[in-house]
């Protein structure tokens, strides 16, 4: 039977008779059955990955590239008058995560399928994901993000468990999202969920009972943790999810034969961050229910657990009141009370190491960092400022533990499927194999004199840029210039990501332009992120860009040389209409606070430059790409660090001495601004980064418009710029996630 008829016996009907949804529908049905014909990969030892995001994107793209049909099924369509492209947008994308943690463990589960490994992700069934973005007023609003629809690739199962949680028993119902590599391997994603979900609880946009756990469990990612029961939910939430992972690792493992007692030779359990920490203490407790010593269960867990720092910051290193747990966990805290007590006993009641602190609070990085056989940073500097300052405590210690895994990112999805005109010309010039070795790519190298061949790379990238102007236009009704200078700068909202640079930056440019100094190319703008609902400052940030791209795009004296464009609801699917159409990417984190990151992979990937301080894995692309292939700015990592260390940073210095600094600022409380936005927000906004600026703006604002200035003079040179973004797409291979996970296994996991 062709594909054609495979797909029409599915319909059951024509392909050019059907609707949009019933194509959609067809072509699940249709991934499902070859599914079904690849056996679920299994080995002698199975990894588990367990995590409180998996950010996947949408599905029916990247399964049709996996299965190696993408382009037969896109002319197929085209043949009878369909489109595939608008059969996929009718897809709704799963709300499961937030940012690069999340996007990084969908990469990750990716390449584990595709290289065959025996791989399931563990995590959570959110009802409306962290939240919708909408913009009202220059302002961020959150709504629910109602995302289940009556049609999904996430299938429901009769697999459940009961969790005890305080007072209450939930029992779980798992699903399943199915996990096709390219080619090769199939694995799982399973997220668990209860059927007494109230998803009419939500009101006034994301408002509801925090106290009704049997109706608001999983409703959202991270909900609000401003006050007790927001913490508390977190709790629960977590809980809920590292129970129903050790009952259903146990039951598998039970299931195959497997000696409990010999659990290491059988499974690893990769934690990715801080949130499912309880996971050590379950799966302890559950050993010892089956008649494991206390002692024995420690060091299996041990040998089959391992954690992954994604973080420095004090605020994702999460550390919970022995109340709350004693009040949610009951059952758990006599064990985390056990394994504080051999710490104690080991270390000598070392403050610096003890599990639960003079406060009693519970460290839950602490017992990662005690209990598992692996620590590991996300990118070379990230994992020496681990094991030099962070958590030197713990390194001086376990020094053997500490490790470093870079990582990395599904070049299918963020080439073969986001820029289809990019992979095909790779593949015209070097051939297949970089599909499966990215470290293929730097075949491309050979044209880097090849003025034909840089010529068509330029043209791709300009298309690329007609469509994003296109969809702008259409979604965001903003006109820009194709022909402009793309800088873009897509990611959660934080300080420490400083879109507030970016925003001074701005403000820079539209007082030159004001006063007769023409940029030497037009500026196109670009932004996209979500700030978590009670980040008061980064929702400042948001309003204080909304303001400027009000303000800008309405001046006729400077639009025609600078746009301003905040994307509202950013999320995987707006990530590949931006990344390919990029000319610069901004990774402008203050030095030693991003860990890794992978969206700068992703716009290397794609042919943008980086523009960037020295900080997590801008590092290792500088390494690759040269110095002069990519701008780099900024106080480095050890010149940050002592500032903190002596509080010798004081941010109004920088405002009362540097004339350029102080006009930026005072321009964000001008006559101007407070005609369009908030008052309140607005000062408070330039007061935080005068006497506060926790993450040093202004410490390199001056040396960031410098090289924005070097930037914008080196894109006149088109020759100049064609070549470096060709260096950039051919050393881009060594972030393939792929890499990353061969690496973790390698070292951690010892799959066989």
């Amino acid at each position: 039977m062709t594909l054609e008829q495979d797909i029409e016996r599915l319909l059951h009907k024509p392909i050019q008779d059907a609707n949009r949804k019933e194509l959609y529908i067809a072509l699940l049905n249709y991934i499902e059955e070859a599914g079904n014909l690849r056996p679920i990969t299994i080995g002698n030892k199975k990894l588990y990955y367990i995590s409180a995001e998996f950010l996947t994107g949408k599905q029916l793209g990247k399964n049709l590239i996996n299965l190696g049909i993408y382009d037969e099924i896109n002319t197929l369509f085209a043949a009878h008058g369909k489109s595939l492209s608008e059969v996929e947008d009718y897809e709704e994308e799963p709300s499961l995560g937030n940012g690069g943690l999340g996007r990084l463990a969908a990469c990750f589960l990716d390449s584990a399928a595709t290289l065959n490994m025996a791989a399931d992700g563990i995590g959570l069934r959110y009802h409306f994901g962290l939240f919708k973005q909408d913009f009202k007023d220059h302002k961020q609003y959150e709504i629910p993000d109602c995302w289940l629809g009556d049609t999904s690739a996430i299938t429901k199962t009769d697999i459940g468990f009961d969790v005890p949680l305080g007072n209450l028993t939930l029992h779980s119902r798992m699903y399943n999202l199915e996990v096709l590599g390219y080619k090769g391997g199939h694995n799982q994603l399973h997220l668990f969920d209860i059927d007494t979900i109230d998803e009419s609880l939500a009101h006034d946009g994301i408002h509801f009972d925090k106290t009704d756990i049997e109706k608001n469990l999983t409703l959202f990612l991270y909900p609000d943790d401003s006050d007790e029961n927001g913490r508390k939910l977190r709790i629960y939430q977590q809980y809920f999810m590292v129970s129903n992972a050790a009952q259903y690792i146990l039951a598998e493992q039970k299931a195959w034969n497997h000696d409990l007692r010999r659990l290491q030779d059988y499974v690893a359990i990769q934690i990715n961050d801080t949130h499912p920490s309880m996971i050590i203490p379950e799966l302890i407790r559950l050993l010892v229910k089956e008649n494991i010593s206390f002692k024995d269960a420690c060091n299996i867990v041990t040998d089959v657990c391992a954690y992954t720092n994604h973080t420095i910051l004090a605020e994702a290193l999460e550390k919970w009141p022995s109340t709350y747990l004693n009040e949610i966990t009951p059952q758990l805290m006599p064990v985390i009370g056990g394994l504080d007590w051999g710490v104690v006993c080991a270390f000598h009641d070392n403050q610096n190491l003890n599990i639960i602190d003079s406060d009693n609070l519970v460290h839950m990085a602490r017992i990662d960092m005690h209990y598992s056989h692996s620590i590991n940073g996300v990118a070379a500097l990230h994992t020496e400022i681990l094991k030099k300052q962070e958590l030197k405590p713990f390194f001086d210690v376990y020094p053997d533990k500490f490790n470093n895994k870079t990582n990395g990112i599904t070049f299918r999805r963020f080439l073969m499927h986001a820029n289809p005109d990019l992979s095909r010309l790779i593949t015209e010039l070097i051939g297949e194999g970089w599909k499966t070795n990215a470290g293929e790519l730097e075949n491309l190298l050979r044209y880097y004199d090849d003025a034909a061949i840089l010529d068509r790379f330029y043209t791709v990238k300009h298309e690329n840029k007609i469509r994003l102007a296109s969809y702008m236009q259409d979604k965001e009704n903003i006109a820009v210039n194709p022909d402009s200078l793309f800088d873009v700068q897509v990611k959660r909202m934080h300080e420490y990501k400083r879109q507030q640079m970016n925003a001074l930056w701005i403000i820079h440019q539209y007082l030159r332009i004001k006063n007769g100094i023409i940029p030497p190319v037009p500026l196109t703008v670009i932004f996209g992120g979500k700030a978590a609902p009670a980040y008061y400052q980064a929702k400042a940030i948001i309003h204080l860009i909304l303001c400027l791209q009000d303000l800008i795009n309405h001046d006729p004296d400077v639009s025609p040389y600078l746009k301003v464009v905040m994307i509202h609801n950013y999320n995987v699917s707006k990530a590949e209409k931006i990344i390919p159409a990029a000319d610069i990417s901004e990774q402008i984190s203050l030095a030693s606070k991003e860990a890794s990151g992978t969206g700068n992979m992703k716009f290397m990937l794609n042919g943008a430059i980086t523009i960037g301080t020295a900080d997590g894995a801008n590092v290792e692309i500088r390494n690759l790409v040269g110095d002069q292939n990519i701008y780099t700015f900024g106080k480095s990592s050890d010149e940050v660090i002592h500032l903190y260390n002596t509080n010798s940073y004081h941010a109004i210095d920088y405002y009362n001495n540097h004339q350029l600094i102080r006009e930026c600022l005072d321009f964000i409380t001008s006559s101007q601004m407070l005609a369009i936005g908030d008052a309140e927000l607005l000062h408070s906004l330039k007061d935080n980064l005068m006497h506060k600026d926790w993450f040093m703006t202004l410490l390199d604002l001056e040396s960031y418009i410098t090289i924005k200035e070097t930037m914008l003079c080196d894109y006149q040179n088109r020759d100049k710029w064609k070549r470096m973004s060709l260096v950039n797409i051919a050393k881009s291979g060594f972030f393939s996630s792929d890499r990353t996970i061969a690496e973790y296994n390698r070292d951690i996991w010892h799959l066989k």
